[in-house]
């Protein structure tokens, strides 16, 4: 990865690892970020990219059934700012694969960079960290486009955002329980790299067993 990239990521996914740890130190919660949430049923249109990623299910045009939940991470009382979160569970031909935003910027550096939002639908999110490609690392976002959609798009770490798709939410209420992870749950074409999973395995492990105490 470029050196920017790098130095950003890096600190990205050591803020990440770091919240995780001392929340879960403080809070003996199944959940030490994102306690609460909100699990609804979804659907992702992707119309296909005009700039090739190299990752078949962003070029590719289709339907998916997915499950989001919108959460806030540090679980703040509603009116009080917060880094908001958007899981992204997707149901694939014999599995699923899992895609976690949070509000951030779109700049080519405030990418990743985590922010401060009163709302998951007044602030872009991105996947914060990129991920591996055949044809190079590449980030993803979720910008809000009105109250039940999302526009989705992808970028390579300091490029353009080329859109491919959206993610229209329903109003119907997911009853279980689902724990997204998207270390262990991947999406075909898109990798964790090394150093990437290294920084985001710690807070992931850390929610695990906060969840198995």
């Amino acid at each position: 990865m470029p050196i920017l990239t790098r130095a950003a990521s890096s600190v990205g996914g050591g803020v990440l690892a770091a919240a995780t740890g001392g929340l879960a130190a403080l809070r003996r919660a199944r959940k030490p970020l994102h306690p609460s949430g909100e699990v609804l049923a979804a659907r992702v249109f992707r119309n296909g990219s005009a700039e090739p990623s190299g990752v078949a299910w962003l070029d590719e045009a289709g339907q998916d059934d997915a499950v989001v939940r919108l959460s806030r991470a540090i679980g703040l009382a509603g009116p009080l700012p917060d880094i908001h979160g958007l899981a992204v569970r997707v149901q694939l031909d014999g599995g699923y694969g899992d895609l976690l935003f949070a509000t951030t910027g779109r700049g080519p550096v405030s990418r990743f960079v985590l922010v401060p939002s009163r709302g998951s639908r007044s602030q872009p999110m991105t996947t914060l960290l990129p991920y591996r490609t055949e044809a190079g690392p590449l980030v993803l976002s979720a910008e809000p486009v009105g109250v039940e959609a999302f526009e989705l798009s992808w970028a390579r770490p300091t490029g353009d955002w080329q859109p491919f798709g959206s993610l229209r939410l329903s109003t119907r209420r997911v009853p279980e329980e689902i724990s997204f992870d998207p270390v262990v749950h991947q999406l075909p074409g898109l990798d964790q790299y090394p150093s990437v999973r290294r920084l985001r395995e710690p807070a992931y492990a850390t929610a695990r067993g906060s969840r198995s105490d």
